[in-house]
């Protein structure tokens, strides 16, 4: 295990202004961008969970408000997966041009429908990215895109979430990338049983040790 620290940091383009933490460890060898769902947002408290134990398994973590306050109150841009997409886009490029994260390899760890944007997003400008897992994730939202993922994608559900699990098997069959589908049993959709989003961190972890590496040069 190692030790990090959080920051809060800003992204901002134009007018718009995104508030985030980043989690350093002391030497990172890859950074992983999270992708909130359902209005979620940089102090979900199961991504932050998450975020830590990938902290203390060596990856620097960027959680990120995809939506400002006022685009938040609208209920359509939770699920406006083009917008989230342009947003984590923005954001990977923030961690290409900051100091303390340029030249590491970049993976997406994307929740409900921010998997979706996730994946829309993985597909649309690859450079760098070394991996995706989705956490209770609809990459069914992402449908015209799966086919051009390129990074290597695990889907992890609920064994009890039981509408999820036909999306993500119909998406997974759609996939054409390296592609892992995990059923953690007895979960729910958010994980809240005990026990159960310690697998979801510890599989994610393994999968980002694995594919993601500085450089955003590929594990094969």
């Amino acid at each position: 295990m190692t030790t990090s620290h959080e920051q809060n940091v800003r992204i901002t383009k134009g007018r718009l202004s995104l508030e985030g933490i980043l989690g350093l460890p002391a030497k990172p060898h890859g950074v992983v961008l999270f992708a909130h769902g359902s209005g979620s947002g940089r102090l979900s408290p199961r991504n932050n969970f998450v975020a830590r134990y990938l902290q203390q398994n060596g990856l620097a973590t960027l959680l990120l408000d995809l939506l400002t306050p006022d685009e938040a109150e609208d209920r359509h841009n939770v699920f406006d997966i083009d917008l989230l997409a342009d947003r984590l886009l923005l954001a990977k490029a923030w961690l290409e041009q900051e100091p303390r994260t340029t030249g590491l390899g970049i993976g997406y760890f994307g929740a409900s429908t921010g998997a979706g944007a996730a994946l829309q997003a993985a597909a649309r400008d690859p450079a760098l990215i070394g991996a995706i897992v989705s956490r209770g994730g609809r990459p069914d939202l992402a449908e015209p895109y799966l086919a051009s993922v390129t990074a290597p994608t695990l889907l992890i559900i609920g064994g009890n979430d039981e509408p999820v699990i036909e999306m993500n098997r119909a998406a997974y069959e759609l996939l054409t990338c390296e592609k892992k589908l995990v059923i953690v049993p007895g979960a729910t959709h958010l994980f809240e049983e005990p026990g159960t989003l310690e697998q979801v961190a510890e599989q994610a972890s393994r999968w980002f040790q694995r594919y993601v590496q500085p450089g955003g040069v590929r594990a094969k």
